[in-house]
């Protein structure tokens, strides 16, 4: 390959390049975002193409000498998902349960059967007693 073959040969590939589509850019539509003294935060956010998105975060004092203090956290986003369902989803996030989402789209388990159930519920009535255990009753 000689150097003209070569030039139009790249002169080709960045018109390939350059021809491909270009992202829409989608505008904010409001933004807002604060911060307190404390630890505590607010922001949230709109876009022209129908995304929401917020979230608070409250800071939760320790409860004893062992634990640390926790920011708490509440929110939430929406969008349009391709096939134009909306799609929402609402969360919490604390110290003591983790991060726990909830919305409609998320896959729910099967309910448990009824032979689980029941032993769920013999073991509640029997709860288990170390003393008898030990002496063998």
């Amino acid at each position: 390959m000689n150097y003209i073959e070569l030039s139009l040969f790249l002169v080709g590939i960045c018109n390939v390049v350059n021809s491909a589509p270009q992202a829409q850019t989608i505008k904010i539509i409001s933004q807002s975002s604060e911060s307190g003294p404390d630890g505590g935060y607010k922001w949230s956010f709109d876009t022209e193409n129908g995304i929401k998105a917020e979230e608070t975060g409250t800071l939760k004092k320790a409860s004893g000498p062992d634990k640390e203090d926790a920011i708490v956290v509440q929110g939430g986003y929406g969008y349009k998902d391709p096939e134009g369902n909306q799609i929402s989803l609402t969360y919490t996030a604390d110290d003591e349960l983790g991060f726990q989402p909830q919305g409609a789209h998320l896959p729910t388990p099967p309910p448990s059967p009824p032979a689980i159930l029941r032993a769920l519920e013999w073991i509640l009535a029997h709860p288990y007693d170390e003393t008898k255990a030990k002496n063998g009753k």
